[in-house]
C-alpha cells in the first residue's frame, strides 16, 4: 500500500511537471525493483525465525518424549507445591498401580501430610515446613502412605527441591517425585530375615557343638570306662549291674544320634510324609504298655479316650515318634501321681492328642522356650534338650503344632495337634 501510494504520488508530481512518460516508467520500475528486493530479504528473514523456532520445537517436544520415556521407565510421579498456599499439585502419574494415593489439584498439603503413616507423619511435617520455610534446600524422605479407601499402607521413596524463592528467602514453588518401593521393602526384609537366619544358624550349630560334646561323651565315658573295669569283675551280680549300665548308656547314647538324624532329615526335606490310616486308640494303647515299665515310684498310667474307636489318616511314624518324646518326657519329670493319655472329640477334621502329668510343672516365662533346641529348664535332669524341639519340627512338618499348659508345682499338658 505504500509503495502504491508512492508512485500515485510520483504519476502526479510528473504531470505537472512535464516529465515524460519513459523517465517516468523507469522510475517506477526502479521503486518495484527495490521492493521486491526488500520483500524478498524480509521473507527469507521471516522463514529463518520459523525455521528456527520450530526446530527450538521439535527439541522441546523431543525432551518432553524423553522426559516422560524416563518418568515411565522409573516409574515416578511428579508433582509442585505451591508453598505460600501450602497446596499440592501431581503433574504426572506413571507408577502405573491402582491403588496409589492421587489426590485433586492443589489439595491442601496438610490433608496429603495426614494420610501419611503415624511412624513417618512427624517427620515428615518437619521436613516440609524445613523446605517451605527455606531452611532447606531440599530432602529425600522414605516413609509409608495409605492406600486409598483401605488401611493398609505402602511404602513411597520422595525426592523434593526448592525451584524458586520470594524475596524473604522462602521456598515458593517446590518440585518433586515420588516412587513406590514395595518390592525393595520386601527384598530388604527377605534379605534380613535371611540374615538372621544365617546367624541363628550359626549360632544353633555352636550350640548344637557344645551340646552334642557333652551330651555324647557323658554315655561314652560311661560305656568305656565300665567296659574297661568288666573283665576285672569277679563277681556274677557286679558284672550283671555292669553290663546293664554299658547298656543303659548305649541306650541314651543312640536316642542321642536317632534325635539328630530326625532332626536333619525332617528339615533338609528328604523324608516325605508317608499317609497311612489306622486306628488311633489301640495305637495310644501299644505307646503305654511300653511305658509302663519305666514309671518311677508308684505312679499310675492311663488313658482318657473320647471316643471308643476312632480311624484317623496321617504319617503313623511322625505321630509315633511325638507321642513317644511327650511320654518320655511325662514319665522323666513325674515322680509321683498320674500321667494319662488322651484326645478330646475332633475339631474342624483336625484331632488334638495330649498327655498329662502330675509332675513339676514348667514356669510360665520357660512354657514356649521349652521347644527350643538344647533347652532344659533343669541342667541337672538328663538329656540333651532335643526331644520337644524334634515334637515341633515333625508336628509342623505334618501341618500340625504342639503346646503346653502347666502350673508351676501342679504338672503339665503337653499337646499335639494334627490334621486327621
Amino acid at each position: 500500500m505504500c509503495n502504491f501510494a508512492l508512485m500515485i504520488e510520483i504519476f502526479l508530481v510528473a504531470q505537472q511537471g512535464g516529465m515524460g512518460t519513459e523517465v517516468l516508467i523507469w522510475v517506477i520500475g526502479s521503486i518495484l525493483l527495490l521492493s521486491f528486493i526488500a520483500l524478498f530479504f524480509y521473507q527469507r528473514l521471516v522463514g529463518k525465525e520459523l525455521e528456527s523456532e520450530l526446530t527450538q520445537l521439535e527439541k522441546v517436544q523431543k525432551h518432553n518424549v524423553e522426559y516422560e520415556f524416563v518418568l515411565k521407565a522409573m516409574k515416578l510421579c511428579t508433582w509442585h507445591i505451591d508453598a505460600e498456599a501450602r497446596t499440592i499439585t501431581y503433574d504426572n502419574d506413571f507408577r502405573g498401580r491402582d491403588d496409589c494415593l492421587i489426590p485433586p489439584p492443589e489439595s491442601p498439603l496438610d490433608e496429603l501430610l495426614s494420610v501419611v503413616a503415624p511412624s513417618d507423619r512427624a517427620r515428615l511435617i518437619k521436613t516440609v515446613d524445613n523446605l517451605c520455610s527455606g531452611r532447606v534446600e531440599d530432602y529425600h524422605e522414605v516413609y509409608q502412605v495409605c492406600m486409598p479407601h483401605t488401611d493398609n499402607y505402602y511404602w513411597t521413596e520422595s525426592y523434593a527441591t526448592v525451584a524458586s524463592r520470594n524475596d524473604e528467602g522462602k521456598a515458593k514453588y517446590i518440585v518433586g517425585t515420588s516412587m513406590r518401593i514395595d518390592d525393595r521393602k520386601a527384598m530388604e526384609s527377605a534379605l534380613m530375615e535371611a540374615r538372621n537366619k544365617a546367624e541363628e544358624s550359626d549360632r544353633l550349630k555352636s550350640a548344637f557343638i557344645a551340646n552334642m560334646s557333652h551330651e555324647i561323651r557323658t554315655p561314652l565315658n560311661a560305656i568305656i570306662g565300665f567296659t574297661s573295669v568288666l573283665p576285672d569283675v569277679q563277681g556274677d551280680e557286679e558284672r550283671r549291674e555292669l553290663i546293664n549300665l554299658i547298656q543303659e548308656n548305649n541306650q541314651k547314647l543312640l536316642t542321642i544320634i536317632n534325635d539328630v538324624m530326625n532332626i536333619s532329615k525332617i528339615e533338609s526335606g528328604k523324608e516325605q510324609l508317608v499317609m497311612s490310616t489306622f486306628e488311633l486308640n489301640s495305637t495310644l494303647q501299644s505307646l503305654v504298655d511300653v511305658f509302663i515299665p519305666k514309671l518311677q515310684g508308684d505312679v499310675k498310667l492311663s488313658t482318657m479316650f473320647a471316643r471308643a474307636s476312632i480311624n484317623v489318616k496321617t504319617d503313623l511314624n511322625r505321630m509315633t515318634e511325638v507321642m513317644n518324646h511327650l511320654l518320655a518326657n511325662a514319665v522323666k519329670f513325674t515322680v509321683q501321681g498320674s500321667i494319662i493319655v488322651g484326645y478330646d472329640e475332633p475339631t474342624g477334621k483336625r484331632l488334638r492328642v495330649w498327655v498329662r502329668d502330675t509332675g513339676k510343672g514348667i514356669a510360665p516365662e520357660h512354657q514356649e522356650r521349652v521347644f527350643e533346641r538344647f533347652f532344659k529348664v533343669d541342667e541337672y535332669i538328663p538329656g540333651a534338650g532335643l526331644g520337644l524341639s524334634i515334637c515341633r519340627t515333625m508336628a509342623y512338618s505334618m501341618g500340625g503344632d504342639v503346646g503346653v499348659e502347666s502350673t508351676l508345682g501342679e504338672g503339665s499338658t503337653f499337646w499335639f495337634e494334627f490334621p486327621m
